[in-house]
């Protein structure tokens, strides 16, 4: 069994920047990823992290968004920079652990123009 729970989500004017933190009760050292979902809108990557530490985004977060792992704290990261009003979502941390995805109850992300 796996506990996420994400913080950092807040309110931001566009241009501004957030850093999302996702606390895990197992070590993280497998592949973990952020995920958003809008309203009305289906979940969608983020930005994912494997166990070699090799990265991937999505198109409209690559360049702004940067995803990295504390490993001694157990703690995924997500710095996002020049946010946009498209970003506004409510942001899940996932942790992939013995052949079982884990999710977290997420943080909200709102983006003002």
């Amino acid at each position: 069994q796996v506990q996420l729970v994400e913080s950092g989500g807040g309110l931001v004017q566009a241009g501004g920047s957030l850093r999302l933190s996702c606390a895990s009760s197992r070590s993280i050292l497998n592949v973990m990823g952020w995920y958003r979902q809008a309203p009305g809108k289906q979940r969608e990557l983020v930005a994912r992290i494997t166990t070699d530490g090799s990265t991937n985004y999505a198109d409209s977060v690559r360049g702004r968004f940067t995803i990295s792992r504390d490993n001694a704290k157990n703690t995924l990261y997500l710095q996002m920079n020049s946010l946009k009003p498209e970003d506004t979502a409510i942001y899940y941390c996932n942790q992939y652990y013995l052949w079982r995805d884990y999710w977290g109850r997420g943080t909200q992300v709102t983006v003002s123009s």
